[in-house]
């Protein structure tokens, strides 16, 4: 671009002004490279779990932060924050996609291949310690099935796997006991079989 200026003394000068194009910086291949790694190794977390609930984390100090890592790890829970656009490619090539509407602001990901119940229960109970708007679950699955949040929140409410099992087992074998017990306080009563009932008197013969 070319501009004329004219002087307070009638006199002119001619300046050339010249525009650099700037063009968007594209991420090399490397960074491509290693967020692809991440979507894949997310989408293989998702597929793999049998639950898992998508959590905003925003109020969350790093003491509280600590306390819930710990607890999710004795429950065998995989626990990290991730980036909203790398977790929806995740969740699309999962078959979770109606839980695209809830990646806005800070997410992280708790997943368990093995109680079902664990992540729900875990993450629940430090959101109600935390109290609302500090830390919430914001959307769940089981069993590759997109959960609402009220079926979140009663299956949150429910023990641990081992501990239903343990519950169904003593449910099923209460019937048995009950029989033994009866049958056991039969045989050891008196120390004695039961009395056999008397014969019936012989009729008395026609004369």
């Amino acid at each position: 671009m070319v501009l004329s200026f004219c002087l307070s003394d009638g006199r002119f000068f001619v300046s050339r002004i010249d525009y650099l194009e700037v063009k968007p910086k594209m991420p090399n291949a490397k960074v491509l490279s290693e967020k692809k790694a991440i979507v894949a190794a997310l989408e293989e977390q998702l597929k793999g779990a049998a639950s898992g609930v998508l959590v905003d984390y925003k109020g969350i100090t790093v003491a509280e932060d600590t306390a819930l890592r710990a607890e999710l790890r004795q429950n065998d829970v995989q626990y990290s924050v991730v980036k909203n656009t790398l977790v929806r490619f995740a969740l699309d090539d999962a078959g979770l996609k109606e839980l695209d509407g809830v990646l806005n602001g800070t997410t992280s990901l708790a997943t368990s291949a093995g109680d079902p119940i664990a992540p729900m229960r875990v993450v629940n109970k430090h959101a109600k310690k935390l109290g609302d708007g500090k830390f919430n679950i914001k959307g769940g699955f089981m069993d590759g099935k997109v959960l609402s949040l009220d079926e979140i929140m009663a299956l949150a409410e429910l023990p641990s796997k081992d501990v239903l099992q343990a519950q169904a087992l003593g449910m099923m074998l209460a019937p048995i006991t009950s029989l033994a017990i009866v049958l056991k306080a039969i045989a050891e009563k008196d120390g004695e079989p039961a009395a056999e009932a008397p014969a019936e008197e012989a009729a008395p013969a026609a004369e």
